[in-house]
């Protein structure tokens, strides 16, 4: 990937950001979090991985919101960016930080059973 394609990743992360926390008034989109946006080389589609707080209810309330404000989010991109076009967007739920939270605390389970399992021997 080119140092270009780079920054404007970099640069659509912090605008789209933005936009969701300030700019969309949608009462559907709770805390929203981008976790990366994948750019095609010719800057024409940009694939954003999002993650949400909350259960999957509150997730999928949140996508369609999203889904519903693309337009109105690529034209504030359009207004702030300067791009001779501005990339068709793609979102997509990132279940990965929800998914390492529950590995680390499957960790942790094992480690106190293991600790426990090591403090009985002991005591016997």
């Amino acid at each position: 990937m080119g140092i270009r394609s780079e920054r404007v990743e970099g640069q659509l992360k912090k605008e789209i950001s933005k936009i969701l926390q300030g700019d969309l008034k949608d009462p559907r989109i709770g805390f929203v979090t981008i976790t990366r946006i994948d750019l095609t080389g010719d800057l024409r589609y940009a694939r954003i991985y999002f993650s949400i707080l909350g259960d999957d209810a509150a997730k999928e309330a949140g996508l369609k919101g999203i889904k519903s404000s693309i337009g109105f989010i690529r034209k504030l991109i359009a207004e702030r960016m300067k791009l001779r076009y501005v990339p068709e967007l793609y979102f997509k739920l990132d279940n990965s930080i929800e998914y390492s939270i529950n590995l680390e605390k499957t960790f942790e389970r094992i480690r106190h059973e293991r600790e426990d399992g090591q403090a009985g021997d002991k005591e016997v």
